[in-house]
């Protein structure tokens, strides 16, 4: 099975359950949490890969290193271990975000600056893209000092760039043309 299709049915599987006990915002906070910890460490990355590596040694580590999460986030990442699915659980975890985000009507804003934004200006952001998109926003904000000044926002594929950068790459191949 293809690990997209596969991470979809299991992602479903575990926002099903955890509407069903009650539990969708702890388990959301889990699985970013999860997301965060396998993007951070690559020798997290390769014990879940490594053949080498038991399943219970795995299951264990897992456990003990996510001992504050909720009872389902933690029974479902042994679930996976058991079926040896546990190098697909970073996968799985992004999709369950994704869902998530998609269940509650969230859209996730990136805004991409210089430099970090002032609360008026945040507010401001918060504001148009709430009305653009008539939904509730989770902004996501990063710093490239690259840009020089303005800023990327992207709401879903649609990506608007008002930086300074991409302003001077603009003239200058309006002057090389």
């Amino acid at each position: 099975m293809q690990n997209s299709k596969l991470a979809n049915r299991y992602s479903k599987a575990l926002l099903d359950l955890a509407l069903e006990r009650n539990a969708l915002d702890a388990v959301n906070k889990d699985m970013k949490s999860l997301v965060s910890v396998c993007e951070s460490s690559r020798d997290l990355q390769m014990l879940l890969k490594s053949p080498i590596i038991k399943t219970d040694k795995k299951i264990a580590v897992l456990l003990q290193l996510f001992d504050g999460f909720h009872a389902l986030s933690k029974d479902f990442i042994s679930l996976i271990s058991r079926n040896r699915r546990e190098s697909d659980l970073y996968l799985i975890a992004k999709d369950f975000n994704r869902l998530f985000l998609e269940y509650k009507n969230i859209q996730q804003v990136v805004i991409t600056s210089a430099a970090a934004l002032d609360v008026s200006t945040r507010e401001k952001v918060l504001g148009i893209t709430i009305k653009a998109t008539n939904s509730e926003i989770e902004l996501i904000e990063r710093i490239n000092p690259s840009l020089i000044g303005g800023f990327v926002l992207r709401i879903g594929d649609v990506q608007l760039d008002t930086s300074i950068a991409t302003k001077i790459r603009r003239v200058r191949r309006e002057l090389i043309s």
